[in-house]
């Protein structure tokens, strides 16, 4: 295990790769990343542990049929990331270290460490030391037995952002969009009950996040993106038939938008949108809910899905799936969607 303690570089920063849950797959799909694509050991440095990170390493090692791990480099900067030996994967000790956490088993040691990660790499990326973010599964159950009052890593990292900008959590909005190869969707909510979810459902959720997702493919290059917006109840609400938040609450919103300058239109019934879009006729998806976006998308593409986080001051994206703690150290973990995100990352970032 290589040391650095170089002098920073005035070169181009690098994408931050958290661990995730010491005790899930994200350890070892950040190892079987960079060995089935050794390119990207020049562009990456891992928030995590250490030694959780070199124990993934001796995994991918055996999965991949060679005693030899892909070494480390433990930098003691953050910026030191630019004198990483040529072949080595550079790692910054960003959370305590969590000790031989068992693979597959929630914890609070594991969701401390893991909820470390993800505050080292915000205020990283806050402060302008890395392109972009990029984090591997947690484990919700995890973060909670450790005080982690946030459910997941959206919320967390508004609100981390929000805390660095001194704004209050509504002034800086953020939605959760969901990629794979044909199909975008964006939620107007994120992990609240299915319950709470309908109470989301008003004129300014519906707005915001029409707005939001235009200024996201606007700076992605997309010039006037086509925003197709879901309903929320079957068949779109049949006239009011089956429901009139068609009527009194999406269809203004989606007035209000287009009277921006937005080219968004519904909202269309949810059975056929999506299917709409992946043939073609939009760019994305506004869904009404979380599972209502989800569900086609994993469908469609868990292998290859992507998380976004939109609104943030910062890139971010993740992998399209969980911790896996049913296959945590068995050597079965793809990093697919993580090679996904990775690439969303640094596609959607300033060079």
């Amino acid at each position: 295990m290589n040391h650095l303690d170089a002098l920073p570089s005035a070169e181009s920063v690098p994408v931050l790769v958290t661990m995730g849950d010491p005790a899930g797959i994200g350890p070892e799909i950040i190892a079987l990343a960079v060995r089935q694509r050794p390119s990207l050991l020049g562009h990456l440095v891992v928030a995590g542990d250490v030694k959780t990170m070199h124990r993934a390493n001796l995994l991918a090692a055996t999965r991949c049929g060679t005693a030899l791990p892909t070494p480390l480099a433990e930098l003691s900067r953050l910026s030191h990331w630019r004198h990483t030996p040529e072949g080595c994967l550079a790692v910054v000790q960003a959370c305590h270290a969590p000790g031989a956490v068992a693979w597959g088993q929630v914890s609070a040691v594991a969701g401390r460490a893991a909820a470390e990660c993800i505050r080292f790499a915000a205020e990283a990326a806050l402060q302008n030391e890395v392109m972009a973010v990029v984090t591997a599964p947690v484990h919700k159950e995890a973060l909670a037995a450790a005080g982690v009052s946030h459910p997941g890593h959206t919320e967390m990292l508004q609100a981390i952002a929000a805390d660095h900008q001194r704004t209050p959590l509504e002034r800086l909005p953020v939605r959760m969009m969901l990629s794979c190869p044909g199909l975008s969707t964006v939620l107007v909510s994120i992990h609240v009950s299915l319950r709470h979810a309908l109470s989301a459902v008003s004129f300014e959720k519906v707005v915001e996040t029409i707005r939001l997702t235009q200024a996201h493919f606007q700076r992605a290059g997309s010039v006037r993106p086509r925003i197709a917006v879901a309903g929320l109840n079957p068949h779109a609400g049949e006239g009011g038939l089956f429901g009139r938040e068609e009527i009194d609450v999406i269809a203004p919103a989606i007035r209000q938008a287009r009277s921006e300058g937005i080219d968004a239109t519904g909202p269309y019934a949810p059975d056929t949108v999506f299917m709409r879009a992946r043939q073609g006729e939009f760019d994305v998806v506004i869904a009404m809910y979380h599972d209502q976006g989800l569900i086609p998308v994993k469908l469609l593409g868990l292998d290859d899905g992507v998380n976004t986080t939109i609104g943030l001051p910062f890139v971010r994206t993740s992998p399209d799936h969980g911790t896996a703690m049913d296959i945590a150290g068995t050597g079965l973990a793809s990093p697919s969607s993580l090679l996904a995100a990775i690439d969303a990352a640094m596609n959607s970032s300033p060079r």
